[in-house]
């Protein structure tokens, strides 16, 4: 794309074509007077030799208190069926993250209500939390009850961001935010799977930037939830390919770290607010050794690792407690009890599980009395752990429970002292706390 003047800066917005512009973020300054554009939009009918037009600055998003309740595209564009936003302030997407100074140092733990989260692998307020898992394991799943617990008890704006999102998933979403109740204090931003790889590449900094007012502005805390970063990184290859880069390691772009950080490190808490961010990742073949796996866990506090395995067996959600880690699971963080607790369960857990392939061989009985006893106590804790939840209440025909942390410890703790050592495991299996099984 040439240009008769000078050639306009990296990343500003350009517009192309006529009536329904092709909109196109500059990437590349080929020399003084060329560059090298993505297209965010279709580029059907665009012919060379059509004029173009500098808008002299990035993609713009509105901004403010407005956008609350409603659903919006990469370009800050209304996507329901509300009608246009009312002029107002705008935000350039490409925002630098807060200075060193500026970030709060201070760890608080964020409760959520899910048991196998709270107990195992607690998540940090503004901090950043992932949900690994492959295809089907039920990230989309844990993401939207996480949506329908923490929304209403949330006291600030929930921001959900879809990357590559299917359109059945948006209109799933959508709906379930409405019918929580929650709309009123949550805003939905998507860029589909169909769309181009320039708009699913920004969609993410769109809902950033969003987020980013109701901390800094506002002084309001933000959840965000993003599904999925795995896509982020997927566009980022497309983009890539497409400027005749090339590839790096197992075919992703050579920029992939520098990209995620730019991302991720917008994240983060302030002495007024935060943004929290519970982040869905795809991981490619269960390969957990996957460069985008790897780069993406880098950057989070907590990682919650959902097994297939598990998923098989029918425990959901299917959280594996042996893989799933948090940086606040320390007695500073979460208290001496909390610490100890979880320690303890995840070794009775880790005990089982070198115990099964004895008993697959030659039986429980074969086992000594106290390794029984420990296998016992591992069963009942791998049914505690499921929970029932809100939005599968359709399919499940189960009601979903919400359980606080202090519950679901006392909980543990009395399956750890071999309180329910005579009570059918099949009766914590899909609970709340224990007196539902009781």
């Amino acid at each position: 794309m040439s240009f008769d003047g000078r050639a306009p800066p990296l990343r500003q917005l350009l517009l192309a074509g006529t009536g329904s512009a092709v909109r196109l973020e500059v990437l590349a300054q080929l020399d003084h007077h060329v560059v090298r554009c993505v297209a965010a939009t279709p580029v059907q009918g665009l012919a060379r030799g059509e004029a173009v037009r500098d808008t002299g600055a990035p993609l713009q998003v509105p901004v403010g208190p407005q956008v609350l309740g409603r659903v919006f595209n990469v370009f800050g564009e209304t996507i329901d069926e509300g009608g246009a936003l009312p002029a107002g302030q705008t935000r350039s997407i490409l925002q630098p993250p807060p200075r060193l100074e500026r970030q709060a140092v201070a760890s608080e733990v964020l409760e959520t209500g899910i048991k196998a989260i709270d107990v195992l692998s607690p998540l940090e307020r503004g901090g950043k939390a992932g949900l690994f898992g492959g295809a089907g394991v039920g990230k989309t799943v844990l993401i939207a009850e996480l949506i329908h617990h923490m929304a209403a008890r949330h006291h600030g704006v929930s921001l959900f961001c879809g990357i590559g999102e299917r359109s059945r998933e948006a209109e799933e979403m959508v709906r379930d935010v409405r019918e929580a109740g929650v709309a009123d204090h949550t805003v939905l931003v998507f860029g589909q799977m169909n769309e181009p790889p320039g708009a699913r590449f920004r969609v993410g900094h769109t809902a950033l930037t969003m987020a980013e007012y109701f901390r800094d502005e506002a002084k309001q805390d933000v959840l965000l939830l993003i599904d999925n970063v795995f896509r982020f990184v997927q566009a980022g290859a497309e983009v890539s390919g497409l400027m005749g880069r090339l590839s790096s390691r197992m075919g992703y772009q050579p920029t992939m770290a520098t990209e995620l950080a730019e991302l991720q490190e917008r994240i983060t808490s302030t002495a007024d607010a935060a943004i929290t961010a519970v982040q869905a990742v795809y991981v490619p073949a269960d390969d957990f050794t996957d460069p985008a796996v790897v780069h993406a866990f880098g950057h989070l506090s907590a990682s919650v690792v959902l097994s297939r395995e598990r998923a098989a067996q029918g425990l959901y959600p299917a959280i594996d407690p042996l893989r799933s880690t948090s940086a606040m699971l320390t007695p500073i963080a979460v208290g001496e009890r909390h610490e100890r607790l979880a320690r303890e369960v995840r070794q009775t857990l880790a005990i089982y599980e070198d115990l099964k392939d004895i008993i697959a061989m030659l039986g429980l009985e074969e086992l000594s009395e106290e390794d029984q006893r420990v296998v016992g106590r591992a069963r009942r804790l791998e049914r505690y752990l499921t929970q029932p939840f809100f939005v599968t209440e359709q399919f499940t025909g189960k009601t979903g429970a919400l359980v606080p942390l202090a519950r679901a410890l006392d909980d543990c703790e009395r399956i750890l002292a071999g309180e329910f050592s005579d009570v059918p495991e099949g009766r914590l299996y899909m609970i709340g706390s224990l007196d539902d099984a009781l």
